[in-house]
């Protein structure tokens, strides 16, 4: 469980990249966070971590506190940046190195991951490309086993394929036990992935809905005229019309558009806030 309360964190002491931000994230769930490029996603995931500090506010990952990066603490958590650094190392070398770091590695999941994810070995891991570097790198976080998978852009670098593979060995290695938490604006890489949606923008936590939740309060639809009455959070020009993003008044079923829901909540926010108040 990671447990956020009233986080406060900036660069600069007049310009906080979040303002009392508070999450509970429990296990069982794929998050998805979902902002534009400068709003802080690396940063929380690093302040996840421990590899920054909140300036206010205070935050606990499977019972630890982060700062402390006591080894009980790194062994449960793994944190994949989206600019990964592979040593001189073959895969054999890295995996003897880095493997007894994390109690609940496993071998056989290892080989198989990569295998999968069509890594082969062939030399040193500093002469792959970026992309063949990023998948050992998921290949070997997910063979870590730990409680907590931090993912930070993790389709940047990958093909089409290799995004297609990657969504299947997230769903298919995902339990009840874990936490998955992956931040991205690259929003249609998440479709059919995350159950859990989290935006921020501004440093203001705009949404926080599970996906059922998320169908249940808006409707996706296309239509020939925008409608004259209910709440309206976004439209754009499509082949069908007008794609739009409704409060879900007649409890309609729709396929959920992340990248509409995206626009949605932050062009506005207040109605979004007021749609998922609890």
């Amino acid at each position: 469980m990671i447990e956020v309360q009233n986080l406060s964190f900036g660069y600069k002491r007049k310009k906080l990249l979040y303002k009392d931000l508070t999450l509970s994230l429990n296990v069982g769930s794929i998050y998805g966070l979902l902002g534009k490029n400068g709003a802080g996603k690396s940063t929380l995931l690093k302040n996840f971590m421990g590899l920054l500090f909140p300036a206010n506010g205070n935050i606990s990952v499977n019972g630890f506190v982060p700062r402390k990066r006591w080894p009980s603490f790194l062994e449960t958590i793994y944190f994949i940046p989206e600019e990964v650094y592979v040593p001189a190392l073959t895969i054999s070398g890295y995996k003897n190195l880095f493997a007894p770091f994390y109690p609940k590695f496993n071998e056989e999941q290892f080989c198989s991951y990569l295998e999968q994810l069509d890594v082969k070995d062939s030399g040193k891991l500093n002469s792959l490309s970026f992309g063949q570097q990023k998948k050992f790198v998921i290949a070997f976080a997910l063979a870590c086993n730990t409680r907590v998978l931090l993912l930070d852009e993790p389709t940047n670098g990958l093909d089409i394929p290799s995004k297609i593979k990657f969504r299947k060995l997230i769903s298919g290695v995902f339990t009840d036990d874990k936490i998955i938490f992956i931040s991205t604006h690259q929003i249609r890489d998440l479709d059919n992935l995350i159950d859990r949606v989290i935006i921020v923008d501004n440093g203001e936590l705009l949404l926080d809905a599970s996906i059922p939740e998320i169908a249940d309060k808006l409707c996706f639809k296309s239509v020939s005229d925008i409608p004259a009455t209910g709440r309206v959070l976004y439209s754009e020009d499509s082949l069908k019309g007008q794609a739009i993003v409704i409060e879900n008044t007649e409890h309609e079923d729709s396929k959920i558009n992340l990248e509409h829901l995206f626009n949605a909540v932050t062009e506005n926010p207040v109605i979004a806030k007021s749609i998922f108040k609890p």
